[in-house]
């Protein structure tokens, strides 16, 4: 995973670390299964910085309280501290031992149940040297193009980085599964992404974009990048949606 800033270098440390502390616990590796930024930056998916965890929970509700505990456990045999935590779901705000004028929080998030069909794959992470469950490619994918629009549905709010997200992977020619679009929006994929379409050209605007991404990348990238980002992601859509929508029914 690319570090645009020596001034992340700590966080990624943290980060890694705290990965393969889970991932050395046999019980816990079978429980999270790795996704999101952090995961595909470190897979080669993606070639930007990410600063969280993100896991799927895989193991029965009655496991969920073991996985708390020793998820807790590690964090306290590292020295993270528990800045917040959510009551509801295995949500974590972690903090590290920083200066004053530095990033010092962590953010594990757990989500559950997975989606139906998530589909995952063992995956050796070369920078921890592990191997890992982790979601697909396809997978990662197509819940990220729900994630653009979803965040604005649930909190009013917009990830830049979900944007440069589905670029990075339309533009690298990574195929996303449908099924988990039509899973998680029980609508029709043209349909879904009608409703995207009008999402990024009226909600996501160039501040947007700059704001969450310019610390995301190398400079020089990142200049490149922003003002092409929303014109392209949305041409990337409308030729999907052109394809699903002159594709001629079987006879």
């Amino acid at each position: 995973m690319i570090l645009p800033n020596p001034k992340n270098a700590k966080h990624k440390a943290w980060l890694y670390r705290l990965l393969s502390a889970i991932y050395d616990d046999s019980f816990l590796a079978g429980a999270l299964y790795f996704k999101g930024g952090t995961c595909a930056a470190m897979r080669g998916f993606l070639d930007r910085f990410s600063v969280d965890l993100d896991f799927d929970y895989v193991k029965p509700p009655k496991d969920l309280e073991k996985t708390q505990k020793r998820l807790e456990t590690i964090f306290k045999n590292l020295g993270l501290g528990i800045k917040d935590k959510s009551q509801k779901v295995p949500q974590y705000f972690l903090k590290y031992p920083a200066k004053a004028n530095e990033r010092n929080t962590l953010k594990v998030d757990v989500a559950m149940p997975p989606q139906k069909f998530n589909q995952y794959e063992p995956a050796r992470l070369t920078e921890i040297d592990r191997i890992v469950r982790c979601q697909t490619i396809g997978t990662m994918f197509a819940n990220k193009l729900v994630a653009l629009i979803e965040r604005w549905e649930r909190n009013n709010s917009i990830a830049g980085r979900d944007l440069y997200d589905a670029h990075y992977f339309f533009i690298n020619g990574f195929r996303y599964d449908e099924k988990i679009i039509i899973e998680r929006r029980r609508q029709t994929l043209p349909t879904f992404l009608k409703q995207l379409i009008k999402f990024v050209e009226k909600e996501i605007t160039q501040t947007v974009i700059d704001q969450d991404i310019n610390a995301l990348l190398p400079p020089d990238k990142f200049q490149k990048i922003r003002k092409v980002l929303k014109p392209e992601v949305l041409m990337f859509l409308n030729d999907e949606l052109k394809r699903l929508t002159s594709a001629k029914p079987p006879k």
